[in-house]
């Protein structure tokens, strides 16, 4: 239905190298089709899906997780001369390479697909909004600087697909190291996030849409009638 409208799109986007098939089927030489449709029918995922922290890639967000506790260890960029991230092998040709591009994404869409960017911009902004990744943003000489630093290794024994992860290991200038990991992906069903953080990204995103403070209570205050079951509400100031 949607090729009939006229939307257009990847002819190989089911079958190819990248396709939904091999992105959901667990392997990458040999697919595991049965991971596609074992159960199918009977079980249902919906309730797993999760809402992401961040304005970017999934696969990234872990990284920056991470990114947030260095901030908060209170280490200072001029002490950090190096960042290596132990990541999956899968990951590399989406969020890592070619690694000089991605340490400066052209653009804000670009550099939603870029770990070193997300890394640094969310150490020094505390935040990885959608403020963080628009065209003017990440030209920041700062930002830019701190992703120049930021490297990759391949790790065997990482889980993706199966699970995102994120990982750095800060080389310090006194010759010492700092390690941080986030075990897995938050917003899901291993670290759903909590209503104060959904309500605080949505204020956030309607900031950046341009909203007023009242319209955001407003809507704010329609979802809670709408959850707490108190009655039907005016959608009016849900209207874009």
């Amino acid at each position: 239905m949607l090729a009939k409208a006229g939307f257009a799109g990847p002819r190989t986007v089911l079958d190819g190298t990248h396709g939904f098939f091999r992105a959901f089927s667990n392997g990458d030489v040999e697919p595991d089709f049965a991971a596609l449709n074992a159960d199918l029918g009977g079980r249902w995922l919906a309730g797993n899906i999760a809402f992401k922290p961040y304005a970017c890639g999934t696969m990234a967000q872990p990284f920056i997780d991470c990114a947030l506790a260095l901030r908060e260890a209170g280490l200072e960029v001029a002490d950090i001369t190096a960042i290596e991230c132990d990541v999956g092998e899968g990951t590399v040709h989406r969020l890592w390479e070619p690694l000089e591009e991605k340490r400066r994404p052209p653009n804000g869409y670009a550099a939603k697909f870029s770990v070193p960017y997300c890394i640094a911009v969310a150490y020094f902004d505390g935040a990885a909004g959608l403020e963080q990744f628009t065209d003017a943003r990440v030209t920041d000489p700062r930002v830019r600087d701190l992703a120049q630093r930021i490297a990759y290794r391949i790790d065997p024994k990482d889980e993706y697909p199966a699970n995102y992860s994120g990982h750095l290991d800060v080389r310090l200038t006194d010759g010492t190291a700092r390690e941080f990991r986030q075990p897995h992906l938050r917003g899901g069903r291993h670290g759903p996030l909590s209503d104060a953080e959904l309500a605080d990204k949505f204020r956030a995103n309607a900031r950046f849409g341009g909203w007023e403070e009242a319209r955001i209570a407003d809507a704010e205050a329609v979802v809670e009638r709408l959850l707490d079951g108190s009655g039907i509400s005016v959608l009016s100031s849900l209207r874009g």
